[in-house]
């Protein structure tokens, strides 16, 4: 098996790893010739993900399972960031969206989303980076939205909690980057996942032009890693999405854009 040079590193951790973009980055840098550390919380896939790139790649896998929106689960990913063989790779890609609008929301559900797509972006990150200056070399790649780049789902907070995401890695990356290691945030559009059917939200309306494939979407993410981009918007289409959210006057977004989440009844009915 042919091992890619052009990309630091033999050994990626990747968050989420048993779905949509994150299994995408365990198959391709597998193929690569990666070892992999991945990271879920469902036992019985991560044991199964595991089995199959071992015995199609020939490749050493790690599993931990672990809950990342708990002080817990990034503790046991922090761990295995600092100590064992050296993690040259971090993928950041576990997060969530919520299937409601921030007026009927929890508190309790909304503080799950920011530990998640936040708190354990920071956690993550902040352990990676220590060994990584040290040795002088490394990558974080931590997984965004084009929806960050503007208010595109109104009522939901899942678009300010990418905007974080990479905000934070645009400037973490250049201090980051006198040391020797890469950070860039990836930010794609709509992308089959299966994410959205499992947790209940209607996309039967959108296109099917709009879509991604979590396949394409990773595979332009490591050629924009080795051209030493910070920020990663794969396709086109989403190339001109984001120049327009941009540079788009809020109020022409704020008329183009719908969501059933956004969308509350002053009578709560």
């Amino acid at each position: 098996m042919t091992v890619d040079r052009t990309v630091p590193g033999r050994c990626a951790l990747i968050t989420g790893a048993t779905a949509g973009i994150g299994a995408a980055f365990a198959g391709q840098l597998a193929a690569e010739g990666w070892d992999l550390v991945l990271v879920a919380r469902d036992t019985t896939r991560l044991d199964a993900t595991a089995a199959e790139l071992t015995g199609r790649c020939g490749n050493r896998v790690e599993v931990i399972s672990a809950d990342l929106s708990t002080d817990d689960g990034c503790a046991r990913v922090e761990r295995r960031l600092a100590t064992g063989d050296p993690v040259d790779l971090l993928v950041n890609n576990a997060g969530l969206s919520l299937n409601q609008p921030f007026l009927r929301s929890t508190v309790a559900d909304e503080t799950r989303l920011l530990r998640l797509n936040v708190h354990a972006v920071l956690r993550l990150t902040h352990a990676a980076l220590g060994p990584m200056t040290r040795r002088g070399n490394g990558t974080v790649i931590n997984v965004s939205s084009v929806a960050g780049f503007g208010p595109v789902m109104p009522g939901s907070t899942y678009p300010a909690s990418k905007a974080w995401v990479t905000s934070f890695s645009e400037s973490i990356g250049q201090s980051a980057r006198a040391a020797g290691v890469h950070v860039m945030a990836l930010c794609p559009g709509y992308t089959r996942t299966g994410y959205h059917e499992r947790t209940g939200i209607d996309m039967s309306g959108m296109p099917r032009w709009i879509w991604l494939k979590a396949d394409d979407v990773v595979a332009e993410a490591l050629r924009d890693l080795r051209k030493g981009r910070t920020v990663s918007v794969p396709d086109w289409k989403y190339k001109l999405a984001v120049a327009s959210l941009r540079h788009v006057p809020r109020r022409l977004l704020r008329g183009a854009f719908r969501d059933r989440r956004g969308q509350v009844d002053p009578a709560g009915q």
